[in-house]
């Protein structure tokens, strides 16, 4: 989805972004990601973005196994931040929003914030190949991946839009794939955390035929 900021490179992003903790979640670089916001520091986090003018919400997992205080679990050590690119207005006092990833960052730390939502000081430099459309595209196995997605379609009897697929450009296809798959926050934080697109593309893979073979074995065809 089009934008209308051009972020060239990490020194054009904020060193200090609202976050958003939410187990599972996994927004990548140019992926959308649509949100129901409803809780009270939340919806004070989007009005701050809006009114601040950057727009910008880091999308980050809590880390479960290493929380001690459920009321503030522990954050994985890297997120990815996107721009409120739609907002609507449910009219019960919900905001429904669509973020587009910009770019990972590592947590440097969190801040000791005023706001009701937290905050952290993060570094986007590790990730400064994140500002590079569709960089690294050309080496994904697509083949491999079509031949995985085909096989996870029929074992759960879905369908999907074949013509969108086979027209979408690689970085495009594996994030796609990979913030929609059913998978849990380790599964999904590993692929965030892929060094480059083809890593990404392979550990989805790699994830839905160990997926795929449990069912199999188990004699789950993933119906529901």
């Amino acid at each position: 989805m089009p934008i209308n900021a051009e972020y060239r490179g990490p020194g054009e992003l904020p060193e200090i972004i609202p976050v958003f903790p939410l187990p599972g979640a996994l927004l990548l670089p140019r992926g959308q990601m649509p949100l129901n916001i409803f809780e009270p520091r939340y919806l004070a986090m989007v009005d701050d973005a809006l009114r601040d003018g950057h727009r910008l919400i880091g999308m980050i997992q809590p880390d479960i196994s290493h929380t001690r205080d459920e009321a503030k679990p522990e954050l994985f050590r890297v997120g990815c931040v996107g721009r409120i690119t739609q907002l609507a207005e449910s009219g019960d006092g919900r905001y429904i929003l669509e973020l587009t990833g910009v770019a990972r960052f590592k947590v440097v730390e969190e801040i000791a914030a005023l706001t009701a939502y937290r905050q952290c000081k993060v570094d986007f430099f590790p990730y400064a190949d994140d500002f590079v459309a569709r960089k690294g595209e050309e080496d994904v196995d697509r083949t491999a991946l079509l031949d995985v997605l085909t096989d996870f379609l029929n074992a759960n009897n879905l369908k999907v839009d074949w013509e969108g697929i086979e027209s979408a450009p690689n970085e495009a296809l594996v994030n796609a794939l990979a913030m929609m798959s059913p998978y849990g926050p380790a599964e999904k934080q590993a692929m965030l955390e892929a060094p480059d697109l083809k890593t990404r593309a392979e550990i989805l893979i790699a994830v839905t035929e160990m997926d795929l073979a449990k069912k199999r074995t188990s004699g789950d065809t993933g119906l529901q």
